[in-house]
């Protein structure tokens, strides 16, 4: 991290002193966070420095950084990656259509036009990086950039002086620095290797599949009419499906809505007959869906 960075405001010290407050306060937003993420999220936050969450499709990566904004009442700016993204989707644009208008209104005037006219500031459209980098504070904006893995090596690099000094460079105006610089959080289903700058200025979480008590705890919290047995039933069948050999093991977000589809069928426990009518809320594939019935692994 760069030693230019500056220091995280003084308001986010008083708001979360330690551990234990940014677990409470992520918890009134409804997301139980385990003491090794809360630990690496309030890091993350105070040092400051990004925060990398690998792990398996569907384990709460997203929904971290989502409650990280909620827990601290600022703006979540999420960019998604994908195949092909490129740094000036996710910085900024030029407004072509109003650099048009003027470069017609000074020849209609017959006035010179400067570089300076057409790449002005208020011709600047931001995209998710430079709206972070430009939040004014006073708490950190929350920058999510989504599965890093789907995009390019090309847009890692691009990212390299925004994790190490919260600034970017666009050429024609030059460096935007910020004032406060955002909680970046990247993640990652590691389908490819990210590269190892981009993990020296990051610190690093592994979020798995939480322990069945905390997964029935989660699921209940977001369905709070249902039976503890149910929860119970449901969390234990999520467990054999992932341990099953699935083409896409069920994540946290798709047992609550297993969860929710059965409450709204009035289903009290999970037998063979409920399971069967709500298997599409869990399992996304036909061919899983068949194995799971074969092997009786949900009900």
């Amino acid at each position: 991290m760069s030693a230019s960075r500056p220091a995280p405001p003084g308001a986010l010290a008083e708001l979360l002193p330690d551990v234990a407050a940014l677990a409470a306060r992520l918890d009134a937003v409804g997301y139980l966070a385990d003491e090794g993420l809360a630990t690496a999220m309030l890091l993350a936050l105070r040092l400051p420095q990004p925060l990398l969450l690998e792990g398996e499709a569907g384990v709460g990566k997203t929904e971290a950084a989502r409650a990280l904004a909620a827990a601290l009442d600022t703006p979540l700016i999420r960019l998604q990656c994908y195949e092909g993204l490129d740094s000036a989707e996710a910085l900024y644009e030029w407004n072509y259509p109003r650099q048009l208008l003027r470069i017609r209104l000074a020849e209609a005037d017959g006035a010179a036009l400067t570089e300076a006219d057409l790449f002005a500031r208020d011709l600047l459209l931001p995209r998710p990086v430079l709206q972070a980098i430009e939040h004014p504070g006073p708490l950190p904006a929350v920058l999510l950039i989504d599965e890093l893995d789907r995009a390019d090596h090309d847009f890692e690099a691009f990212l390299l002086e925004l994790l190490a000094d919260a600034a970017v460079t666009i050429p024609e105006i030059g460096t935007v620095r910020a004032a406060v610089p955002p909680a970046v959080v990247l993640t990652s289903n590691r389908t490819r290797d990210l590269h190892d700058a981009l993990k020296r200025r990051c610190l690093y979480h592994w979020l798995d599949y939480p322990a069945p008590e905390r997964e029935i705890e989660i699921v209940r919290r977001r369905v709070p009419d249902a039976p503890a047995a149910l929860a119970r039933e449901v969390v234990a069948a999520l467990g054999r499906l992932r341990a099953a050999d699935v083409q896409k093991p069920p994540g946290i977000a798709e047992g609550i809505d297993w969860l929710a589809a059965l409450r709204v069928l009035g289903a009290e426990r999970l037998d063979a007959q409920a399971a069967g009518r709500t298997l599409g809320a869990v399992l996304k594939y036909r061919e899983d869906q068949e194995a799971a019935r074969a092997a009786r692994l949900v009900a």
